[in-house]
């Protein structure tokens, strides 16, 4: 289950759809071993695609380093998909690489609307996804 605060779930959605129609990306850290989504940190979409990601190669470096710094994680690694559900793509799975995080997805494709959208967590292990519940807390 994935506990985030109404603060960082407002600024992951506010984040995507500023950047919409590409498609958003970035991390929340927070204290090593914690599981507990803290500092948010959003970042470049070095592709600048409605249809794909990447983390910015040196912003990704200089984010990991700090963390490291800061004895954190990436508790949250964050896009959104901007015409299709948030469900994790082949290659979102294929690029998760991060074991103890939390993937969060986020479909902008009704922002230009302003009407609903989607919020979903999985984690995703050696290619295996399984959803899990978002509690706001």
């Amino acid at each position: 289950m994935l506990n985030v605060s109404q603060e960082i779930y407002d600024a992951i959605v506010a984040h995507a759809r500023k950047d919409h129609p590409d498609e958003a990306c970035g991390i929340v850290a927070g204290r090593e071993g914690s599981d507990r989504p803290e500092r948010f940190v959003p970042m470049t979409n070095a592709e600048r695609s409605p249809t794909f990601y990447s983390l910015d190669p040196a912003e990704q470096f200089k984010v990991w380093r700090e963390m490291d710094d800061r004895d954190e994680e990436p508790v949250i690694i964050y896009h959104s998909h901007t015409s299709t559900e948030a469900r994790p793509s082949r290659t979102d799975i294929s690029y998760a690489s991060e074991p103890n995080a939390h993937y969060v997805l986020v479909s902008t494709r009704d922002t230009d609307k302003l009407g609903d959208f989607q919020f979903r967590s999985f984690r995703i292990v050696d290619g295996e996804v399984t959803e899990e519940p978002v509690t706001i807390v």
